[in-house]
């Protein structure tokens, strides 16, 4: 519980820093300063720089820029938090043994999770995060749709961006039989489509490793 509290407010917390940088540049755009494209430290350089001989929008932009530096520190500290966890999590460790899986995925997955075997089957997990297919059946009409999204979207996300990392990055093509599998898939359906699929089959292979207590295996998460 404590965990899951940790992830959500480290969520939570990046959000509102996303929210002031992003209401900050807002209101400087409808005066004509366009702030440029940087983040941390270059973006309060670009904002001061521009704000340098207008004091009447200044003090409207000012406390805006110190509550976002506030809360960058904050959020520093709390991702501190979340990787002293992960460290400290076995389970988290044994997931990180998955190539392009990270601390924070992995500690979110496995709090998520909470005791494997309160799935009884791997697949299941998949439906449970709502990276399952939707199926349409009327009359004579019969077709899979999106995925159903249902369930923990922060970690849906998570994992889909560590499908797109596997399938992106640049590394040995045959680093696992999983990735082997998924870049078949992209070449055929896509990125966003194979993605979601390797997501799908990373859930299972991450809840079958909770369960056996085994680190990843390259040549398991391919199809027969």
């Amino acid at each position: 519980m404590l965990t899951r509290t940790l992830i959500g407010v480290c969520k939570q917390v990046a959000a509102m820093s996303i929210q002031l940088s992003n209401q900050s540049r807002g209101v400087m755009k409808t005066f004509g300063l366009i702030v440029p494209k940087g983040k941390g430290r270059v973006f309060e350089d670009h904002v001061r720089e521009l704000l340098a001989g207008n004091d009447g929008l200044a003090r409207i932009i000012l406390p805006l820029l110190d509550a976002w530096r506030d809360i960058r520190k904050h959020t520093a500290n709390l991702d501190r938090q979340l990787l002293d966890a992960a460290r400290n999590s076995r389970a988290t460790q044994l997931l990180m043994t998955i190539p392009g899986i990270g601390a924070i995925t992995s500690l979110s997955f496995s709090a998520a999770i909470e005791d494997p075997c309160n799935f009884k089957r791997s697949r299941s997990v998949g439906a449970w995060l709502g990276l399952t297919t939707r199926r349409y059946q009327s009359g004579e009409i019969d077709f899979d749709g999106h995925i159903s999204r249902r369930g923990d979207s922060h970690l849906r996300s998570l994992l889909y961006e560590a499908a797109v990392v596997m399938l992106t990055r640049p590394s040995s093509r045959h680093e696992s039989s999983l990735k082997d599998w998924g870049l078949k898939l992209r070449e055929r359906l896509g990125i966003k489509r194979a993605a979601v699929a390797v997501a799908r089959k990373l859930v299972v292979i991450m809840h079958s490793m909770l369960k056996t207590g085994e680190p990843f295996n390259k040549l398991a998460g391919a199809p027969a």
